[in-house]
């Protein structure tokens, strides 16, 4: 069978052409009798053939024989894509948005996943709060965050925060002791030789003084128990310095409201400004018959 080339092969009009000269009788020159089945039934071979011709001529799967058909793949093909992308995106249970893929971590410990902004933040506020063991934000989950898993998506100064953290629990506490001053409070570890008691010490991150024995700031001139016997309003640096100078000028000092005192001449009996009344050698309470210390 050939077919024109300036007229489509799919043409209603060709097949109509194809099936009446079917019907030819080319010795009578006249058409057989129209049976409506044997229409029907020659309409149906004809459009097979068709679309096994167009099969054959295009690359692509032949589309469906009949518009309705077409149509539902047509209307399926949009739905089918939109599900696809749809299910490339992931869900972020902390701040309950989609997410991309690539912007998920998964922790190794439980396998849950979270964006990585939700996680970063989560490490941080635990870290603030010198909370050492982070663990998974999902509810009841006891999963650990690792720090090799973790730590390159936090601020540098939270990691750096957060290692030294993991470092310090590794010592155990009866080894270990901080700066005494608060706005340093770096960690230390105690030295395991007791042949030498050593007592002044310098931080080694403020390079301030202070006592390794009673772990206060330095103490010069009075000894660790007379330091101690001290109210804490009286072992601040200045009050230390007073203390040294009224050692060296031989003040004596109230015992009743340790105000200091100074004997320019007289005799030993000493009545400070509280009205408390002492001895200025031995500090005693005074009395008349108080004797035998020598000024």
């Amino acid at each position: 069978m050939a077919t024109s080339s300036q007229q489509p092969v799919s043409d209603p009009q060709l097949v109509d052409d194809f099936y009446f000269s079917a019907l030819s009788n080319e010795n009578e020159d006249k058409l057989f009798p129209i049976s409506d089945s044997i229409y029907a039934e020659e309409l149906q071979f004809q459009e097979a053939l068709i679309s096994a011709v167009i099969a054959s001529q295009s690359s692509t799967a032949p589309p469906p024989p009949f518009p309705l058909l077409q149509s539902m793949a047509e209307e399926e093909e949009p739905k089918s894509m939109k599900e696809t992308g749809e299910s490339s995106t992931c869900f972020c249970e902390i701040c309950a948005d989609k997410k991309q893929p690539s912007d998920m971590l998964q922790i190794n410990a439980c396998s849950h996943s979270f964006c990585s902004d939700c996680i970063s933040k989560h490490v941080t506020a635990k870290i603030q709060s010198n909370i050492t063991l982070v663990l998974c934000p999902s509810y009841h989950c006891g999963g650990v965050l690792e720090f090799g898993n973790i730590g390159a998506i936090v601020p540098p100064a939270v990691a750096a925060r957060w290692g030294e953290m993991l470092c310090e629990s590794l010592i155990p506490a009866s080894e270990k002791f901080y700066c005494p001053f608060k706005d340093c409070s770096a960690m230390m570890v105690k030295d395991d030789d007791d042949s030498d008691v050593i007592r002044e010490s310098e931080c080694p991150v403020c390079h301030r003084l202070f006592c390794a024995t009673c772990y206060v700031a330095w103490h010069p001139g009075i000894e660790c128990e007379e330091f101690m016997r001290l109210n804490e309003d009286e072992r601040g640096r200045e009050d230390l310095m007073v203390r040294e100078m009224a050692k060296s000028q031989s003040w004596s000092r109230c015992p009743h409201c340790k105000y200091y005192v100074e004997k320019t001449e007289g005799c030993l009996h000493m009545t400070c400004r509280c009205g408390f009344q002492f001895c200025y050698a031995c500090g005693a309470t005074w009395s008349q018959d108080h004797g035998g210390c020598q000024p």
